[in-house]
């Protein structure tokens, strides 16, 4: 038998995971000490079964240790395997050393989480000069891709819809997205001059001014190249733009500066839970966990175990 364990915020999404696969969750708490340790106390998987824990990376910093503690613990406990399921994955951005000492963050934690899982399964990783993500985490994986749900959504709340990608990196989302809606789609060019400024170029879009445009990106997180994006749009379409993303972080006032810039509605999916989590993603990622859990392989298309 396997069991379900949610760690702080990620409740909501471990309940629906068991409801798609009648895992048992059991409880893990944390005791946060006044000193600033924590102390993770968690009842026993089924002797043999794998342990998943479901943890959804955002904000990680402070959730990664008490994530390698409830682990090792659930091995302790008599886990025959411990699983990951992180909907939202952190630290993939940095994949290259891009200035003289910087720290190659996405291989440094894919081996950190390699270490301490078994398995994983995630949703749309933030790859750039990975392949896959096999590159990154050595063991049995899953990625989940979001994009028929995310058509699903745009296809029952926006009629004719022009999908626009705000950079290249949203080229693979705008693509599948758009197939699957057989809509028009365009993809600006964005230069980046830090993290919160950047510069949008969007192409010619007047054949489609009765379109409503979806800016479809897979991470918001300062909103800052939504915010260019939608400056670019002001005067060019007759709807309020709708924005969406995979993964909705938006860091600081990242969502009351998209709507002052004239966005309509703005939503993502659950992998991270906000006022904008209209997407449910919980479907597919309980069948990848099911598959690494039966089978204790990767599925077809995913890294095999190192």
């Amino acid at each position: 038998m396997n069991t379900l364990y949610a760690m702080p915020g990620s409740d909501t999404f471990a309940e629906l995971l068991s409801l798609h696969t009648g895992y048992q969750r059991r409880q893990l708490l944390l005791h946060h000490f006044p000193d600033g340790e924590t102390l993770v106390q968690m009842a026993a998987p089924a002797p043999g079964g794998d342990a998943v824990i479901v943890c959804t990376l955002d904000r990680p910093d402070a959730k990664v240790l008490p994530l390698m503690m409830a682990a090792a613990t659930a091995r302790e406990l008599g886990a025959a395997r411990v699983g990951l399921v992180a909907p939202y994955l952190a630290y993939m951005r940095q994949d290259a050393r891009f200035h003289p000492g910087e720290a190659m963050s996405a291989r440094i934690f894919g081996d950190w989480l390699g270490r301490t899982f078994d398995w994983l399964v995630t949703v749309d990783p933030h790859l750039h000069r990975h392949a896959t993500l096999a590159e990154v985490y050595p063991r049995a994986s899953h990625v989940v891709h979001a994009a028929a749900q995310l058509a699903v959504w745009i296809d029952a709340h926006v009629s004719l819809p022009l999908i626009i990608g705000p950079d290249r990196e949203s080229t693979q989302w705008v693509t599948a997205v758009s197939n699957l809606l057989c809509a028009p789609s365009v993809v600006a060019r964005k230069e980046r001059h830090g993290d919160r400024e950047v510069e949008i170029s969007l192409p010619e879009i007047d054949n489609w001014r009765d379109h409503t445009p979806v800016l479809l990106d897979d991470i918001v997180a300062s909103g800052a190249t939504m915010i260019q994006t939608l400056r670019c749009l002001r005067g060019r379409t007759s709807s309020p733009p709708v924005c969406v993303a995979v993964h909705g972080l938006f860091a600081g006032e990242a969502l009351e500066a998209m709507r002052a810039e004239g966005a309509g509605l703005i939503v993502a999916s659950n992998s991270v839970v906000t006022e904008t989590s209209q997407i449910d993603i919980s479907k597919p990622v309980a069948e990848a966990m099911v598959g690494l859990c039966a089978t204790g392989t990767a599925a077809a298309g995913s890294a095999t175990p190192a």
